[in-house]
């Protein structure tokens, strides 16, 4: 399957197409070498032939379904973690304004940097992945040890279990993301997929003698085609153009940046306004 991750989706579709154009025709081929051999009665063979395709279409339908259900529920639990990342950012964020100085602006800019470079991480091309993880890694080592340096100041204020725990959040955060973006669908499941849709337009090119049935299946295995793409687009994290939606992070890069650490010192030593 090494070579078939390679390829591109465009790439993947054709191939798929080029293999179950192949193997129907291979099933056709068997066909007319049979009719030479032999000769059989037409009604039963007809009848039976089509519960046949009846139930492989159905058994494929289920498998491709099965296929697809494995390959959305990765990406909708990729999407979910960009919302979990954002609230646990945000929420450190404004616990780190009730420390002192100069902790409260060092934990803030960080956090700033740190929210960048992660909305960075989910666009960039994945030859640029390297560097920009090495920022990240940095980014939670400066953090953290911004945290440690903090420590006193929130003894003091009270607030040092909350604040150790959101932060621990973030970092919890960060490797549950990495490793969703390697997470993927087994292989023996595609394997297994990719053999039965061959034996399934085998079986087609094998049965359908008509004209008409010869067209439907040529636009069967085009919406095969195309559903695999699909399928495999969504098992691509990195590199597939479907990726999920980073608003929440954006949402909350806007809002970092339009509230300062000076922002929330407004009611401070009584201050009314």
């Amino acid at each position: 399957m090494q070579w078939l991750a390679g390829l591109s989706l465009v790439g993947l579709a054709v191939a798929t197409f080029a293999s179950l154009l192949v193997a129907s025709l291979i099933g056709y081929g068997f066909r007319r070498l049979e009719r030479r051999l032999t000769v059989r009665a037409e009604e039963p063979e007809h009848s039976q032939e089509s519960y046949l395709v009846g139930g492989m279409i159905g058994l494929m339908a289920l498998l491709l379904a099965f296929s697809f259900s494995i390959a959305l529920e990765r990406f909708d639990e990729r999407r979910h973690l960009v919302v979990q990342e954002a609230n646990a950012i945000g929420t450190s964020y404004l616990r780190a304004q009730m420390l002192d100085e100069p902790h409260r602006s060092r934990l803030s800019s960080l956090l700033v940097a740190y929210t960048d470079n992660r909305i960075r991480l989910a666009s960039i091309p994945p030859d640029q992945l390297t560097t920009q993880l090495a920022i990240n890694d940095k980014l939670l080592v400066d953090i953290w040890s911004a945290v440690t340096a903090a420590r006193d100041s929130a003894l003091a204020h009270g607030i040092s279990v909350p604040l150790l725990n959101t932060f621990n959040e973030v970092i919890d955060l960060d490797t549950e993301r990495k490793i969703s973006r390697t997470v993927r669908m087994p292989s023996e499941v595609l394997e297994l997929l990719l053999g039965f849709l061959l034996l399934t337009a085998l079986v087609l090119g094998y049965v359908l003698e008509e004209r008409r049935g010869r067209i439907g299946a040529l636009v069967l295995f085009v919406l095969l085609s195309l559903y695999i793409g699909i399928i495999a687009d969504l098992n691509r994290p990195s590199s597939g153009r479907i990726k999920e939606a980073q608003d929440a992070m954006l949402m909350l890069q806007a809002s970092l940046k339009s509230q300062p650490p000076h922002a929330f010192d407004r009611y401070l030593n009584g201050a009314v306004q």
